[in-house]
């Protein structure tokens, strides 16, 4: 018995074991170090790029292809990577990328990523130090906003998923029964959510994947700001109590997507407290406003609100992706999320006596996104943050400026935060030529490298959009997109 045991466990009868480890730890390390090198080129050399390029038919070819079998050297991996995919970037690092809404990255952040991807910890809990990095950042964000040292949050990966939380926690709240347990088929009366017209559509999916429908959203007239209209929320609010529904929840925005304007935030949560409702910030855009020293007072009042969605993938410049969401009620947070299933039960000592962050989100497993905010907050500390949100505000105001001095082209709403939407407009066309010569003009600035805009429709007219939340940016890249847009216009307009 004994020899047969020894022959089954003799090493020289079993199959080699097998790793991902390199056999030459010496070999990656130098690639590791071209890849650096590289990697710290591609971003010192970024304005000297076009902002973006369309792909050949080659290159975009490339990536159809089937799963490879075999393996391959990672030195020729690496160069695929460098040929087909560093070289064609969405452009959101570059100093006159100015579409939809996005940070412009930062490099400790990059680093950061990836010395969180090497030690890879999974923020599900746990006591170890990346759940407490996680933790910390979870309480600067909620202190740079000013919500209490009470109030708690999770980290997700961007405002879509940080609306849906808060909004979550909000449906449970004031559901009026146990709704996890029953379900919305058991409330006595729908619930019904308030936000401007201009709400992001991300609100839409987040009632929607709440069980509550589209219509339980209902969408308040803004005025000529483009801010919610209080009278008309009070108004749908009271109409809608009468109807038997039951007003559960007002949604401010800090920052539309279309034109950057803030709620009046204090009235809201005046209103939401003399109605009884909760009350939630979609700060994704304005919420880290809060720390920029010339423009706080413009989202004055976010520290009133219930809950708040915010992401530092934006004016905080953290590489994608991070997103957060604050909660003023720690508790009703965690009754919203808490499962404690027998695999993952707290110990007093060892590896599971820390907090089970899970309890706060959707998220079991989550990557150690909060380092890259750590560490750019602490390399550069909020004061440098809040002075480059106030930089790209007056960024705003100068190109709002340059398009006032420049006819035909025409602004369409005086900017509040950072977007500035105008177009170019010469007399004689009608709105569908406007918007034909306009989204070509988008297009062209695109495909020629020079700058990225979007569009969007506001009052009724299409219009040009030039979001500017990017560290990089100069003056002179606005008057290029000036100029450039005026030439292009002129060509195209056969003027």
């Amino acid at each position: 018995m004994a020899n047969l045991i020894a022959r089954k466990m003799d090493p020289s009868a079993m199959n080699p074991t097998e790793t991902l480890d390199p056999v030459d730890w010496s070999r990656v390390a130098e690639l590791a170090h071209r890849m650096m090198d590289d990697a710290v080129e591609h971003v010192r050399t970024v304005r000297d790029r076009p902002v973006w390029r369309p792909m050949p038919e080659e290159v975009e070819t490339a990536f159809h292809g089937a799963p490879p079998w075999s393996p391959m050297p990672l030195d020729e991996v690496y160069e695929i990577v460098r040929r087909t995919v560093l070289a064609y970037p969405m452009g959101n690092v570059h100093p006159r990328f100015w579409s939809w809404y996005m940070g412009a990255g930062n490099f400790t952040g990059a680093l950061a990523d990836f010395l969180a991807a090497v030690q890879g910890s999974n923020l599900g809990g746990g006591s170890h130090a990346a759940a407490l990095v996680d933790q910390q950042v979870v309480g600067w964000l909620r202190d740079m906003i000013g919500l209490p040292p009470t109030a708690s949050g999770t980290l997700v990966n961007g405002g879509s998923v940080a609306n849906l939380v808060g909004l979550t926690v909000a449906r449970n709240a004031m559901a009026g029964i146990d709704l996890r347990e029953e379900g919305v088929g058991a409330l006595e009366r729908p619930l019904r959510f308030y936000a401007s017209d201009q709400v992001h559509s991300c609100h839409r999916k987040a009632v929607e994947t709440l069980g509550l429908g589209n219509r339980a959203l209902r969408r308040i007239p803004t005025d000529a700001a483009f801010r919610i209209d209080l009278g008309a929320l009070r108004t749908a609010v009271h109409e809608d109590r009468e109807a038997g529904f039951q007003p559960a929840c007002i949604i401010g925005t800090a920052g539309t997507v279309n034109t950057g304007s803030v709620d009046d935030l204090n009235a809201l949560a005046d209103f939401a407290a003399e109605e009884g409702m909760w009350f939630h910030v979609d700060g994704c855009i304005g919420a880290l406003v809060s720390v920029a020293h010339d423009n706080a007072w413009r989202v004055k009042g976010i520290e009133r609100a219930d809950s708040v969605a915010l992401d530092p993938h934006k004016w905080l410049h953290a590489p994608f992706e991070v997103g957060c969401v604050l909660v003023r009620d720690r508790k009703a947070h965690r009754q919203a999320f808490a499962v404690s299933p027998e695999y993952l039960k707290g110990t007093a000592r060892g590896l599971a006596s820390g907090e089970w962050l899970h309890e706060y989100g959707l998220q079991t497993s989550r990557g150690f996104g909060a380092l890259k905010v750590w560490m750019a907050l602490m390399e550069h500390g909020t004061a440098k943050f809040g002075r480059l949100i106030d930089q790209n505000i007056a960024q705003a105001r100068h190109l709002a400026d340059l398009i006032r001095d420049n006819v035909p082209l025409e602004l369409m709403a005086e900017p509040e935060l950072n977007i500035v939407c105008f177009r170019y407009a010469p007399a004689g066309l009608t709105e569908q030529e406007l918007k034909a010569l306009d989204t070509e003009i988008m297009i062209r600035l695109q495909e020629t490298g020079v700058a990225a805009l979007s569009d969007t429709v506001i009052g009724g007219q299409h219009c040009l959009r030039a979001a500017i939340c990017n560290h990089r940016t100069r003056p002179e890249d606005l008057e290029l997109l000036v100029a450039e847009t005026l030439k292009l216009g002129s060509v195209l307009a056969g003027s």
